[in-house]
C-alpha cells in the first residue's frame, strides 16, 4: 500500500486519536483501549512499510501520547490493598493449586529421597554437601559447637548473602523453566535432596532439633519461596509452550507476583 493511500484511509481515525488524548481523563477505560490498540496497530504497520517517514514519528508521538495519558489517569484506591490479600492472592493460589500441589509433591519426595539415602549410605551426605563443608561440621560437633558455622559472621553480610543466594536460586530456577517445567522441577528435586541428607545427616548425631532451630529460621523462607516460585513455570508450561499467548503469560506473571 502507497503510503498516500494509507494516510488517506486513517486520517480521519487519527484526527479522532488526537481528541481522545485531550479528552483522555473523561472517556472510558475501554474507550481508551480502542483507540490505543488501533493506533499501535497502525503504527507498527508504518515502521514496517514506511520506517523513515514523518507519519511514522507522527504515530509513535500520538500513541506515546496516549499511553501516557492512560497510566497517568490510572487510579488506585487504597482499598485495593485489601481486596488485593483477601481476594486477588486467594484467587490466583486457588487457579493454580495443581500446580503448587505438584511443586508441593515434588519437594516432598526429594526430601524423602534425601533422607533414605543418607540413611543408607554414609557417604551420601559428602556426594550432596561436600566433603569440606561436612568435615568442618564434624569438626565443629567434636568441639561443642556444631552450628559454628552460622555464628561466624556479623549480622548485615550474613543477611546479605542469604538474600543473594535466595535470588540467584530462585533466578536459577525462572530460567531453567522457561523452554520447560523439567528444569524447574529438577532445581525443585536438588534442593529437596540437600535438605532431606542435611537434616539426616545432624539426625545421625543427635542433633536434628538443634540444627532445625538454627537453619530454618532462614531456611523456612528460603524453601518457601523455592516452593512457590516453581507453580509459575508450570503454569506457563501446562498451558502451551513457545509460543506463548498473552492470557497464558498473564496468568503466570500473577502467580509469580504473589510469590
Amino acid at each position: 500500500m502507497k503510503e498516500v493511500t494509507f494516510i488517506r484511509q486513517n486520517i480521519e481515525k487519527w484526527k479522532e486519536a488526537e481528541k481522545v488524548v485531550e479528552q483522555a481523563s473523561r472517556l472510558s477505560p475501554d474507550r481508551l483501549a480502542d483507540v490505543y490498540t488501533e493506533l499501535t496497530a497502525d503504527l507498527a504497520f508504518a515502521q514496517t512499510h514506511y520506517p523513515v517517514s514523518r507519519i511514522t514519528i507522527y504515530l509513535n508521538n500520538l500513541s506515546s501520547a496516549l499511553h501516557n495519558e492512560i497510566y497517568r489517569n490510572k487510579r488506585e484506591k487504597w482499598s485495593r490493598i485489601i481486596t488485593y490479600w483477601a481476594k486477588e492472592v486467594p484467587q490466583t493460589m486457588y487457579d493454580a493449586r495443581r500446580e503448587l500441589l505438584t511443586s508441593f509433591l515434588i519437594f516432598l519426595c526429594s526430601v524423602l529421597i534425601g533422607v533414605l539415602s543418607a540413611t543408607n549410605d554414609p557417604e551420601f551426605v559428602r556426594l550432596i554437601l561436600g566433603n569440606s563443608y561436612v568435615d568442618m561440621t564434624l569438626n565443629n560437633i567434636a568441639n561443642g559447637t556444631p552450628m559454628a558455622v552460622y555464628n561466624g559472621s556479623s549480622e548485615i553480610p550474613m543477611f546479605l548473602g542469604i538474600t543473594l543466594n535466595n535470588v540467584m536460586v530462585s533466578f536459577y530456577c525462572f530460567a531453567t523453566g522457561i523452554l520447560t517445567s523439567f528444569g524447574t522441577g529438577y532445581v525443585l528435586l536438588q534442593n529437596g535432596i540437600m535438605v532431606g541428607a542435611f537434616q539426616t545427616f545432624f539426625f545421625q548425631h543427635g542433633l536434628l532439633w538443634e540444627s532445625f532451630l538454627a537453619i530454618w529460621l532462614h531456611g523456612t523462607l528460603e524453601i518457601w519461596l523455592l516452593s512457590w516460585r516453581v507453580p509459575p513455570d508450570y503454569v506457563w508450561e501446562t498451558d502451551g509452550s513457545f509460543p506463548v499467548r498473552i492470557r497464558e503469560l498473564n496468568h503466570s506473571e500473577e502467580v509469580l507476583n504473589v510469590v
